[in-house]
């Protein structure tokens, strides 16, 4: 959007440039004080007061903890973490543990230490109303970290330039956030009704953007609605090229089809999938997919070839409950913490929607809001790489940070234990991204990026949003803070 001046502001006549030029000097002193503290790493930032860091010691030690470790084992008790120079060092029983001599040590009796999260349908923008999102580069990284997303995957990019420098400055220590992997703009065909997307024309238009795109440094693309099997299959062949991934939001393209051409992963559960839907005409999206969706057996022999054409072709499946909660009459708001964060017209829409839904008697997502979960779960059971993200979009009632842990939660309402939704969060997302030797269990050797939570997830799933320290590559920042940082701001920046 092009900056507009304000309507109170007026010209200057000439005779006035002596004022131009004392407020144009400050003005420059200001922005070399302002350019100084954005290349300053962070530590040197939050030094004293208002800091976001709780602790940067070499050696840290966490004693008395139960360990959840993302790999889908049963929680143990009694556990020590040995944490040097960002990585864990070692972890077992806390029985005769002694920590080395100059470690910080936290006793986390009563808490329990989970991977930091790693989700990978996430976004920097936030819905704005009428089909206007909002980046919010300032506001996002910060709250995905205090919830305990330690790694994110952008989920398909409106500002592009803005995700990779966001990225850039989070890798350098000038700004809080996770490690983020950067999506490029959206893979859409030509019926495209989004203003923010570029209409594709063509397989040849398709390897140009991708190859465009790779060149900047995304490194994963996300395919839309309306792209044509053509457009998709010379996507996934440029991607693959360069060791890349594809993934996608599909309607006109069935799953299975895109399965055959190569794509890597599938959004939102099976609510995209149109395969169930009988007049389905090709590279067309049709509608009924919801109603077909329903209608399929899920214990069926169609349901359950489609599921296991994805599990041989090595498809993963993204599930995003959060944002398909929000259309669902009957649940439960966003907790109070993320209204806090809204801007106060983001607040009071976002609370007038979900007044109506509640109330919406007709609502098709009383019945597919848990179709969406068993068929969730099915995959899963059948050895599909399940992963999760939440989507901050639909109508504002999905806000990073505070809906990963509901992510997590919605998975264990569908059927998973506290264990295995929990690896869902975490290492599934790192096998996904390739980076499971960095991230996304609790072993000797991996990235210090860990989540300590009040309470025992495994006995009382809720306890997961109950996040008090959340260390990233062994600095342990204060969740508080970092939420307070940016209260009052989610909707604007």
């Amino acid at each position: 959007m092009a900056p507009t001046r304000d309507r109170n502001t007026t010209l200057r006549p000439a005779g006035r440039s002596g004022l131009f030029a004392l407020l144009a000097a400050r003005a420059t002193a200001l922005a070399l004080v302002f350019a100084g503290l954005a290349a300053a790493p962070l530590l040197a930032q939050v030094r004293g007061g208002g800091g976001f860091i709780r602790t940067d010691a070499p050696v840290i030690a966490l004693t008395n903890a139960r360990v959840i470790d993302g790999t889908g084992a049963p929680t143990r008790a009694d556990q020590a973490i040995l944490i040097r120079d960002g990585r864990i060092a070692w972890v077992g029983p806390a029985a005769g543990f002694s920590p080395p001599p100059g470690a910080e040590v936290l006793d986390l009796a009563g808490r329990t230490v989970t991977p930091g999260f790693v989700m990978v349908h996430e976004h920097m923008y936030y819905p704005a109303g009428n089909g206007v999102y909002n980046q919010l580069a300032h506001s996002f990284p910060r709250l995905y970290l205090a919830g305990g997303a330690t790694t994110i995957r952008t989920g398909g990019s409106i500002q592009p330039y803005t995700d990779l420098n966001l990225k850039r400055r989070i890798d350098a220590g000038q700004m809080p956030g996770p490690k983020i992997h950067v999506t490029a703009p959206y893979l859409e065909g030509a019926n495209t009704g989004f203003m923010v997307m570029k209409p594709l024309d063509g397989p040849d238009d398709a390897r140009r953007m991708v190859e465009y795109w790779a060149g900047e440094g995304a490194t994963s693309f996300k395919a839309y609605m309306n792209i044509s099997r053509a457009e998709l299959g010379a996507a996934v062949e440029v991607a693959h090229a360069r060791g890349l991934h594809v993934t996608g939001h599909l309607c006109s393209v069935t799953y299975r089809e895109a399965a055959d051409l190569g794509i890597d992963n599938l959004e939102h559960g099976f609510l995209a999938a149109t395969d169930f839907v009988t007049d389905k005409q090709p590279d067309r999206c049709p509608g009924g997919g919801n109603r077909a969706l329903l209608d399929a057996d899920p214990g069926g022999p169609e349901v359950q070839s489609l599921m296991r054409h994805l599990i041989d072709k090595g498809v993963a499946v993204t599930s995003t409950l959060t944002v398909f909660e929000t259309f669902t009459p009957g649940r439960p708001r966003a907790p109070d913490a993320a209204l806090d964060a809204m801007v106060a017209d983001a607040r009071e829409a976002y609370l007038r929607r979900y007044s109506r839904t509640a109330v919406d008697e007709q609502s098709i997502y009383r019945e597919l809001f848990p179709r969406a979960m068993a068929l969730e779960v099915a995959f899963f059971r059948a050895g599909g790489l399940l992963v999760a993200g939440t989507d901050p979009t639909g109508y504002g009632g999905v806000v990073a940070g505070f809906s990963n842990s509901r992510a997590i939660e919605l998975l264990v309402e569908a059927g998973l234990s506290a264990e295995e939704a929990i690896r869902v969060g975490t290492l599934n997302g790192a096998l996904l991204l390739g980076v499971e030797d960095e991230v996304g269990t609790i072993a000797v050797g991996q990235a210090a990026d860990l989540v300590v939570v009040r309470g025992d997830p495994a006995a009382r799933i809720a306890d997961i949003a109950n996040v008090e320290i959340v260390f990233k590559d062994g600095v342990g920042y204060d969740p508080a803070r970092l939420r307070e940082s940016v209260q009052g701001s989610v909707g604007i920046r």
